[in-house]
């Protein structure tokens, strides 16, 4: 399930070593028996688990922060794209007709705007982690989110069912639920960006920057990545230097969010 774009870089080496939790459908990574201090939810891009990198993102996390990590079927095994569908530029720089782009999506339209909506896949995900903290009862559950699944965190940064949140490159959200996030959060943002641009960047952090001194402040950084583009933090091009340097310090940016805010 990958196209000849994702085997020059965009598929991350390696094999998955984690497992697929049959009940649920979610990819598990499992840290040291018997930890329940913290454990991590990764929500993934719109190929969902039909690619290897959110699994190995996730073995990657759990083997750095010795917890489990979970990679939740947000799509009920039906990820709205695959991986030949979308090409984005793999650098900053690098321009893509967005005419082609939005022509070779129109078919998946139906599965985001219908099946795979915030409220749908929302709900899944709820779902999922009463019925994980219900058998597992963790002290601290964080989540970090890439491009649908960073905009996911965002609308689940006022649930209190999450303790810290990561948002990579963001897919589009609303200034109301930016707004109504009260938990500490970590954005990883690149520099050409079709959907989280420099202006919306800055006006998302200018939002938190209004909130010191009051009641509603909540610990937050922003970090920008020179030479990427949208996807670089999950799907990154490892044949480019800038790339490769932004994916690995996004990595480090975000162990070392999740060891600050819900240390072990």
């Amino acid at each position: 399930m990958s196209c000849p774009d994702c085997r020059k870089g965009v598929v991350l080496e390696g094999e998955p070593t984690g497992h697929i939790d049959p009940n649920t459908g979610a990819y598990v990574a499992s840290g040291p028996e018997g930890n329940t201090s913290r454990a991590i939810l990764l929500l993934t891009d719109v190929f969902g688990l039909g690619l290897k990198n959110p699994e190995i993102l996730a073995d990657n996390l759990s083997k750095r922060l010795s917890c489990d990590v979970y990679a939740p079927d947000i799509f009920a095994g039906k990820p709205p794209v695959t991986p030949e569908v979308m090409k984005l530029p793999a650098r900053a720089g690098e321009k893509v007709s967005m005419l082609k782009v939005i022509w070779s999506s129109l078919p998946y339209l139906p599965s985001l705007l219908i099946r795979n909506r915030p409220s749908v896949v929302d709900s899944r995900v709820k779902q999922f982690i009463e019925k994980l903290q219900s058998e597992k009862k963790y002290e601290k559950l964080g989540a970090v989110g890439y491009c649908f699944g960073g905009a996911m965190c965002i609308r689940f940064g006022n649930s209190g069912l999450l303790k810290t949140i990561i948002i990579c490159h963001p897919g589009s959200f609303s200034q109301k639920d930016l707004e109504a996030i009260s938990i500490p959060c970590s954005w990883v943002c690149a520099e050409d960006d079709f959907v989280f641009g420099p202006a919306a960047r800055a006006k998302a952090e200018k939002s938190f920057e209004s909130r010191k001194g009051k009641d509603n402040f909540v610990e937050y950084e922003f970090k920008d990545y020179k030479g990427t583009t949208h996807g670089f933090a999950s799907r990154p091009n490892m044949e480019y230097p800038e790339v490769k340097e932004g994916f690995e310090q996004a990595f480090e940016q975000t162990v070392n969010w999740f060891n600050k805010t819900i240390p072990a």
